[in-house]
C-alpha cells in the first residue's frame, strides 16, 4: 500500500519541530504539534507558545501567516489519541536517546498500523531507537533528518535500517521530494549520517589548521568562504550560525560513538569553545559566540587572551588570486607550493577533507553522489568533496595527499583506500557514481518521482539531454524536451543575462507563440537557471531616451504589449514556469500566460517604480481588468476595492516574499500552481499546458467593457501619496510616479464607472511610461540602476 500523507504529527515543539510543522503546513499538510503538558495554565501551552513564536522568526518558517493556523497544538497527556488520525509522525525532541525511547514506548499503542514513524535525530542510532517499538511497527520506522531552517535547506537525509520496509522509504522519499520540495539522500545508520559527519569534520579540520598556522579566526573565514566554494558564513561564522552548543553536541556524538575512527582524537571541542559555551556565548542565537557585534563594529574572539578584537582580516591578494584561478588543477598546484599560511590553510583543509571522505565513503553513504549532494545541500557548498577532488585532477591530487600522509603532514597516518589508486579518473561518471560499499558505479534513483525532474541538480560528470531545437536566435531558443512523449509541448528559454527583455526577446516570444499555435499543444516559458526574468533591458530604454527618440520608445513599449497580448490570446495554452525572480516585464509575461507554475521560493512583482517608470507591458491593464471582474459580483461593484493592494505593492516596488505570497498580492491567480520543488517546475508546466489543451482549450475573449475606477479612484489613491509626500516619506518624483501608476490602474482621466476596452488601458499605460521616461529624474534613476544595481531615490 502506498503511503498517503493526509495528516501529520510532529513530536517536540522546539526549534526544529515547530519549523518542520510550519513547512508541512506550507504544503497544505495539516499537522498536530505535540509537546509536554504545561505545568500551569493551558495544558497545551508549550506547543501554543512555540506556534506563536514561529511568527517572530527570520527567515519566516511560514510562507504566509495563515499557514500557521494549520498547526494544531497538543500535549502528550490529553491528545495521544490524535495520533491515530496521522499518516506520518515525525519525532523531533531533544537529542537524548533515553527520552526518545520513552516517547516511542508511550506513543506506540496510539498509532495507526500503516503509519510512518520517523526520527529527526541528527546523529543517534536509528536501529537502536527502532528496537523499542512493537515488532509490527519496526517496518514503519526510519530516520528522516531535516536541516535547519527546514523550509529553506534543501537537504533531507532518509536513514532506513534493516527492519525498515523498503517501500515505506521509497514512499517517504517521493513525499519529501515533491510535497516538501526537498533534495533527498539515503544515508547509512552511522553517527551524524552524511552531511553532519563530513561537514562537521571539515569545520574541525579548518579549526585545527587555523590554530596550528597561527591565524586569527576571521582571517581563516576570509579564505574558507566563497573563495573556497563555501557559504558566506565560511567556518567560524558557520559555527555561530549552527550554535556552539549544537556543534559541541555533534562532535561529542562522534567522539562517543566512533572510538575506532583514525580521526578520533580530533573529535573534541577546543577548550575555547567550551569556555564560550559556559559563558552563554552560544553563537548567533545568543548574540555572541566566535563573533560579537558591539554597536556597528563586528569583533572576533581571540582564544589566546579570551577577549574580542575588531574584525578586519582579509584574504591576502596573492592567495586570493590563486583561489580565483579558473583551472582547478593549477589552483591546487599553486596552493600546495605557496608558503603563505592562508594558502596552506586552504590546501591542508581540503587535503584532510579528501582523505577523510575517501576513508569513510563506504561507511556513511551508498555512493559518492549521495555524499557530495548531501554536503552541498546541507552546508551550502558549491561542490562536494569528491567533485572538488576530481575537478583538480584525481591522480595528481591523490598522489599529493599520499605524499603528505607519508611525510606526516596530514592529520592522521591512515593510508588512502586502495580503490583511490585503481586507475580511475574520479568517482563521478555519466554511468553513475562510485560506491565503495559495493565497488560498483551507482546510477541515479529510478523512483518514479524523479521522472518529474528533467534537469536534476547534477554532480560533476553528469549532463542531461538538452532537447531538440525548434528555432534559435541570439536572444531565445525554442525547443522540445527529450523525455519520452514530452515533445508535443514546446519550451522557450531566454539567452539574455538574467532573462532581461529587449526587443529581440520580445520578437522571439511572438515568433514562438506563432510556431506553437501551428504545431504544438502548448508553449512553456522556462529558464535553465534562475531568475525567470529580471525585467526589461534598461540599456535599450536608455539608448532611446538619450537620443530623445520618444516615438521609438513608444513603439518599443507598444510591441512589448503586443507580445504579452500574444501570450494571453494564443490559440494554445501558454504557461510561465517560474523559478526565482520574475519582476517587471518578467512578471507581466507571467501575468499574461494562460497559467503560471511557480516554485515556492519565487519572488514576483512589478518593480518599475525603482527606476522611475510604470509597468509598460500590460501589468497595470491586467490589474484593472481583474479588479473590474472581481467587483462585478459585489454589491457595490467598485473596482477600486480591488486596486488598493496592487497600488501599494506596485508604487512601493514590493515583490512577493514567495509564490504563495504572490498569489495573495494578486500577481498570481488562484488557478496558478505553486510547487515546492523547483526541479519539477518544467515538468508540471508541460503537464499543465497539455491538460489544458486536451480539455479543449480556447483563450478567453477580450472583455467588451472594463469598468474602471477613473478620476475618483485616482484621487483616492493620490491622497495616500500626498500624505506620504507631505510627511517626507516619499519625494516629489515618487509622488509623480505613484500618480502615474494610479492613473494606469484606474483607467485614466475618465468618469468613474466608465467602460473601456483593453486597448484604451494599454494606451494609458504606454502614455504614462513615455511621459515619465522624458523626465530627468527618471533618466537619473535608470542610469544609477545600470551603474550600481541599486535604486536611486531622488
Amino acid at each position: 500500500m502506498t503511503l498517503q500523507v493526509r495528516k501529520t504529527a510532529v513530536l517536540g515543539a522546539g526549534v526544529m519541530g515547530a519549523q518542520i510543522a510550519a513547512h508541512l503546513a506550507n504544503a497544505n499538510v495539516p499537522v498536530v504539534l505535540f509537546d509536554l503538558t504545561a505545568k500551569e495554565g493551558d495544558p497545551s501551552g508549550v506547543a501554543k507558545r512555540a506556534i506563536e513564536h514561529l511568527k517572530k522568526l527570520s527567515p519566516p518558517p511560514a510562507a504566509t501567516r495563515d499557514r500557521i493556523g494549520y498547526v494544531e497544538p497538543a500535549n502528550y497527556d490529553e491528545h495521544l489519541d490524535k495520533l491515530k488520525e496521522c499518516d506520518l509522525i515525525i519525532e523531533a525532541i531533544a537529542e537524548r536517546m533515553d527520552w526518545k525511547l520513552d516517547l516511542y514506548k508511550r506513543i506506540a499503542p496510539h498509532v495507526a498500523p500503516n503509519v510512518a514513524i520517523a526520527s529527526n535525530t541528527s546523529g543517534l542510532s536509528i536501529e537502536e531507537m527502532g528496537k523499542v517499538l512493537p515488532e509490527a511497527l519496526r517496518s514503519r520506522f526510519c530516520g528522516v533528518h531535516f536541516f535547519n531552517p527546514p523550509r529553506y535547506m534543501t537537504l533531507i537525509e532518509i536513514i532506513p535500517v534493516a527492519t525498515t520496509d523498503p517501500k515505506l522509504a521509497d514512499d517517504l522519499e517521493s513525499f519529501l521530494t515533491t510535497t516538501l520540495g526537498k533534495g533527498v539522500v539515503r544515508a547509512l545508520d552511522t553517527p551524524n549520517f552524511i552531511a553532519n559527519r563530513v561537514g562537521v569534520f571539515s569545520l574541525l579540520a579548518v579549526v585545527h589548521h587555523t590554530t596550528s598556522l597561527g591565524l586569527s579566526f576571521d582571517e581563516a573565514d576570509a579564505v574558507t568562504g566563497p573563495l573556497m566554494g563555501r557559504a558566506t558564513s565560511a567556518t567560524f561564522r558557520t559555527m555561530d550560525v549552527v550554535g556552539l552548543d549544537t556543534m559541541a553536541h555533534v562532535v561529542k556524538t562522534m567522539k562517543d560513538r566512533l572510538p575506532e575512527d583514525p580521526w578520533h582524537k580530533y573529535y573534541d571541542s577546543p577548550a575555547w569553545v567550551t569556555s564560550l559555551i559556559q559563558q552563554g556565548a552560544l553563537g548567533q542565537k545568543a548574540g555572541a559566540g566566535v563573533y560579537r557585534r558591539e554597536g556597528k563594529e563586528i569583533k572576533v574572539f581571540d582564544p589566546a587572551n579570551q577577549h574580542y578584537f575588531l574584525s578586519r582580516a582579509k584574504a591576502d591578494p596573492g592567495v586570493e588570486g590563486i583561489l580565483k584561478l579558473k583551472d582547478p588543477a593549477e589552483k591546487f598546484a599553486q596552493l600546495r607550493k605557496s608558503a603563505h599560511p592562508q594558502a596552506q590553510l586552504v590546501w591542508s583543509s581540503f587535503r584532510d577533507l579528501f582523505h577523510y571522505s575517501a576513508c569513510h565513503l563506504g561507511s556513511v553513504a551508498d555512493n559518492a553522489r549521495d555524499l557530495d549532494l548531501g554536503v552541498r545541500w546541507g552546508f551550502g557548498w558549491r561542490e562536494g568533496p569528491f567533485e572538488t577532488w576530481q575537478s583538480a585532477g584525481w591522480k595528481a591530487t591523490a598522489d599529493a595527499i599520499k605524499a603528505d600522509i607519508e611525510a606526516g603532514r596530514s592529520m592522521v597516518s591512515a593510508p588512502l583506500p586502495a580503490w583511490v589508486f585503481d586507475g580511475r579518473a574520479g568517482v563521478h561518471t555519466p554511468q553513475g557514481s562510485y560506491s565503495a560499499k559495493t565497488n560498483t558505479l551507482k546510477p541515479r534513483s529510478a523512483l518514479p518521482v524523479y521522472a518529474r525532474q528533467y534537469f536534476p541538480e547534477p554532480v560533476l560528470g553528469e549532463d542531461w539531454p538538452q532537447g531538440k531545437t525548434v528555432f534559435e536566435t541570439g536572444a531565445v531558443r525554442m525547443w522540445t524536451t527529450a523525455a519520452p512523449g514530452s515533445d508535443d509541448v514546446a519550451v522557450l528559454s531566454f539567452k539574455s543575462k538574467a532573462g532581461t527583455l529587449g526587443s529581440d526577446v520580445a520578437e522571439g516570444i511572438i515568433e514562438a507563440v506563432g510556431r506553437a499555435e501551428a504545431g504544438y499543444k502548448g508553449l512553456v516559458i522556462w529558464q535553465p537557471k534562475p531568475p525567470f526574468s529580471a525585467g526589461a533591458n534598461l540599456n535599450g530604454v536608455t539608448a532611446l531616451t538619450q537620443e530623445a527618440d520618444f516615438a521609438g520608445l513608444e513603439g518599443f513599449i507598444a510591441r512589448f504589449q503586443q507580445m504579452t497580448a500574444a501570450l494571453k490570446y494564443a490559440l494554445v495554452p501558454t504557461v510561465a514556469a517560474v523559478n526565482g525572480t520574475a519582476v517587471g516585464g518578467g512578471c507581466e509575461i507571467a501575468m499574461h500566460c494562460s497559467r503560471v507554475v511557480a516554485a515556492l521560493e519565487s519572488h514576483i512583482g512589478l518593480v518599475e517604480t525603482g527606476v522611475g517608470l510604470v509597468p509598460g507591458g500590460g501589468g497595470l491593464k491586467e490589474f484593472a481588468v481583474r479588479a473590474a471582474r472581481s467587483a462585478q459580483p459585489t454589491s457595490m461593484n467598485d473596482p477600486l476595492m480591488f486596486l488598493t493592494g496592487p497600488f501599494q505593492a506596485i508604487s512601493n516596488g514590493r515583490t512577493s516574499a514567495n509564490a504563495l505570497d504572490a498569489r495573495d498580492m494578486g500577481f498570481l491567480r488562484q488557478s496558478d500552481v505553486v510547487l515546492f520543488n523547483p526541479n519539477e517546475v518544467l515538468y508540471v508546466a508541460q503537464e499543465t499546458a497539455r491538460g489544458l489543451y486536451e480539455a479543449g482549450y480556447r483563450s478567453q475573449l477580450p472583455p467588451q467593457g472594463v469598468k474602471v475606477a477613473g478620476r475618483n479612484g485616482i484621487a483616492t489613491l493620490e491622497a495616500t501619496l500626498a500624505n506620504m509626500r507631505d510627511g517626507s516619506t516619499i519625494s516629489e518624483h515618487d509622488y509623480r510616479v505613484g500618480k502615474a501608476i494610479a492613473t494606469g490602474l484606474c483607467g485614466g482621466d475618465v468618469e468613474t464607472g466608465t467602460l473601456v476596452n483593453e486597448d484604451w488601458l494599454l494606451n494609458v499605460e504606454r502614455k504614462m511610461f513615455v511621459e515619465l521616461a522624458k523626465t530627468e529624474k527618471t533618466q537619473a534613476r535608470i542610469k544609477n540602476m545600470l551603474e550600481t544595481g541599486k535604486p536611486l531615490r531622488n
